[in-house]
């Protein structure tokens, strides 16, 4: 049976700590070194406390290329540095943004779902972001059909866990309990990549596509309420949604509403449609950390050694 080793560098953060669980527990996965500059010596259940009995690794205080995929779950910015540290044998896998926009860099953008052959041949790979995924899987079917058109508006609610681990005004539970905010409304920067996915998928669309993210009271999981002119048929829409995710393990399309404890501590997403006269609402629902972070980048791993994407991500939700 093939093993995969892999390491992890930014091994203390939420991302991070979900590889982790994920990965100690993958059929075909040893892990090699979990590298975190503030933790180094320590063990790894002293930071992510809910692995104690799971792992007595520690965190180390470098990292090597006897490996054969490093995730990089550092700060923006810092994965660009790291990348040219590994010796070229080495696959990558960036959760950070700083390989998502195409340039002059060898990184497959990884939406598992609709970059599938891209990510089974490459050597690097860009993870989307967390609205990018949710708002993504609900817009390109349509634009893969020619249909968007006009202006789209995708209000997003995220739990706190997406602010990352460090404390900040607007992540304390006396301010977030009982509470709900705007932040970066028109302006979040996960906008760049869906808009690349778009126009790469339909490539005449005038329209705008408007984001209003919402910080809600709760610890995990994006809804994102996506509304949009057409005049297709509800029918017509289900059905091209259903016949476009209908072979994918992880994208399921619903008849009936949804909700966020469906999706929370798994690595699917889930997708709703309405249509009132002209106007069109989609909702999509994912776990912010899994299927918008480390699930999709495990499901990529997979993908990039030719293991069916299923592999350790057979996770439980949690219904109550």
């Amino acid at each position: 049976m093939q093993i995969i080793k892999a390491g992890i560098i930014g091994g203390a953060g939420y991302t991070a700590g979900e590889l982790l669980r994920i990965l100690i527990n993958h059929p075909q996965v040893e892990i090699g070194f979990v590298h975190s500059k503030s933790n180094a010596g320590k063990f790894i259940y002293e930071v992510h406390d809910d692995l104690f009995g799971d792992t007595d690794l520690k965190f180390s205080e470098t990292y090597h290329s006897d490996i054969d995929v490093v995730f990089l779950c550092v700060a923006h910015g810092e994965a660009k540095k790291i990348v040219t540290e590994f010796s070229s044998s080495v696959k990558i896998i960036d959760l950070s943004q700083d390989h998502r926009i195409a340039a002059n860099h060898f990184f497959v953008y990884g939406l598992s779902e609709w970059n599938k052959t891209a990510i089974q041949n490459a050597n690097y790979v860009a993870n989307p972001g967390c609205f990018a995924t949710a708002i993504q899987l609900a817009l390109l079917p349509l634009a893969e059909a020619g249909l968007l058109s006009g202006d789209v508006y995708a209000s997003c609610t995220t739990g706190s866990t997406g602010a990352g681990q460090s404390l900040t005004e607007t992540s304390h539970f006396s301010w977030r309990q009982n509470n709900l905010s705007v932040y970066k409304a028109f302006t979040h920067q996960h906008l760049a990549e869906i808009n690349q996915s778009v126009q790469q998928v339909q490539q005449v669309y005038s329209g705008n596509l408007h984001i209003l993210p919402q910080r809600g009271s709760f610890t995990r999981g994006i809804l994102a309420c996506i509304t949009l002119k057409s005049n297709q048929s509800l029918e017509q829409l289900q059905s091209l949604f259903e016949e476009k995710y209908k072979q994918e393990s992880f994208v399921f399309v619903s008849t009936k509403n949804i909700h966020l404890k469906q999706v929370v501590n798994t690595n699917k997403c889930l997708l709703y449609l309405e249509k009132n006269e002209e106007d069109v609402m989609i909702v999509s629902v994912i776990d912010n950390l899994l299927k918008g972070a480390s699930g999709q980048a495990v499901q990529n791993m997979n993908l990039m050694f030719g293991l069916p994407e299923t592999t350790g991500l057979k996770l439980k939700p949690s219904a109550f």
